[in-house]
């Protein structure tokens, strides 16, 4: 009898054993993928930020100097051609400048994050209705967390004015004691998550939360809109305060 239960107490604790070492590397396996998913991120975000400052500070600042330059060049009378030449400059100037924005925020570190979608509320006010509400707690976050919600907002409301037929977008961002929660939502007519799920659009979003190491929920009602809730522990944030 007591060798059956030495044999039983043994064998427990051997299966405790397995069981523990299985965790520690199922648990080493997530960790190790949110590793990959942040390098990803980040190898992504230095090669757009490379690219929109190159596209920013020297594309941009020549076409600005070319462009002050034919404003004040003498065309004898050739108004029409002036005319012309500086419409198509102002024109490039402005493309120069939306795909530097789109490739990479330049500006939001010294702006911030609050005043960058302002901007982006701004340039999409002609087209959508989009309401931002800012708890009065806020403060600034490291550059990493900005970018990546930056971008979740961005692709967010691009992805409803190519599909939801929404006309108009809430944003709410709140310091909480724990975490920063961030709520977008609109009235479009939502989706189905396991059919768009795959989709380039969802995909970024999510890989961005999870390079936050975030805790997120859909929730979508079909016909009257979708909200996305995005909730960042401050002792979860990854350790980044610039990329490079």
């Amino acid at each position: 009898m007591i060798i059956m239960t030495f044999i039983l107490l043994a064998y427990r604790s051997f299966i405790q054993r397995i069981i523990k070492e299985k965790n520690a590397q199922y648990e080493a396996e997530v960790q190790h993928q949110k590793n990959l998913a942040l390098e990803n991120i980040k190898a992504q975000e230095s090669e757009r930020k490379r690219i929109a400052v190159m596209i920013h500070d020297d594309i941009g600042n020549r076409l600005n100097i070319l462009s002050l330059w034919l404003n004040n060049l003498d065309t004898k009378g050739d108004e029409l051609i002036k005319k012309n030449i500086t419409t198509q400059m102002s024109s490039l100037i402005d493309s120069a400048r939306s795909i530097s924005h789109s490739l990479y925020p330049v500006n939001l570190e010294s702006v911030g994050l609050v005043l960058y979608i302002e901007e982006l509320i701004a340039n999409l006010s002609g087209r959508i209705n989009i309401s931002l509400n800012v708890s009065p707690k806020f403060q600034k976050k490291e550059i990493f967390v900005e970018v990546q919600l930056y971008r979740i907002i961005q692709e967010f409301t691009t992805n409803v004015l190519k599909h939801s037929e929404a006309s108009r977008v809430w944003i709410y961002i709140k310091d909480n004691k724990t975490n920063l929660a961030v709520i977008i939502s609109d009235n479009g007519q939502s989706f189905e998550y396991d059919e768009v799920k795959k989709g380039m659009g969802i995909k970024n979003i999510e890989s961005r939360i999870k390079s936050m190491n975030a805790a997120h929920k859909w929730k979508n009602t079909l016909g009257k809109g979708s909200r996305l809730i995005i909730k960042i522990p401050y002792n979860e944030l990854p350790d980044q305060n610039s990329i490079n």
